[in-house]
């Protein structure tokens, strides 16, 4: 049995156990039930429970999702596209965003998939700065996907 302080009261019946936090007016929680005897502990449940959804709060509200954005290109893109792709590309990683690449093959253009591999090899070269490849660019299907993280920057706040 431990008090709410979190002193030792020793063994007892669960009787007494039970008046001694109907005298408090708290509750009798069980911490260790496999334990021989079983460990109780004399707290307010209620208030337990709040801190606790609190803290899950907290600590919701400090993690950060990392969403994928997407860009699509083809094998025949031309050279002021593929620029404003880059560029949306590089918006993405700088905002956190992780960003899928994908070169997307129509008709007989997947019998020419090096050309997808050369472009996405140009496109990762050209976020270099801001990304990293994740993944490297596979075919699958029709389409050739990669992966880009954003790049770790070491912001030391002093």
């Amino acid at each position: 049995m431990v008090d709410s302080a979190g002193g030792q009261l020793g063994v007892m019946d669960a009787k007494t156990a039970l008046s001694m936090a109907a005298e408090k007016g708290m509750d009798l929680v069980k911490i260790a039930p496999q334990a021989k005897p079983p460990v109780c502990k004399i707290m307010d449940y209620g208030k337990y429970k709040f801190e606790l959804a609190k803290r899950e709060k907290e600590n919701r509200k400090n993690q950060k999702t990392i969403s994928v954005k997407e860009v699509q290109l083809s094998p025949s893109i031309d050279t002021n596209d593929f620029n404003t792709k880059c560029k949306h590309a590089m918006r993405f990683l700088k905002a956190g965003d992780k960003v899928k690449v994908m070169v997307r093959f129509r008709g007989r253009e997947v019998s020419h998939s090096e050309l997808g591999q050369k472009l996405l090899e140009r496109f990762a070269e050209m976020t270099k700065d801001f990304g990293t490849v994740e993944r490297k660019p596979k075919l699958e299907g029709r389409n050739m996907i990669m992966y880009l993280a954003p790049a770790v920057q070491n912001t030391d706040k002093k």
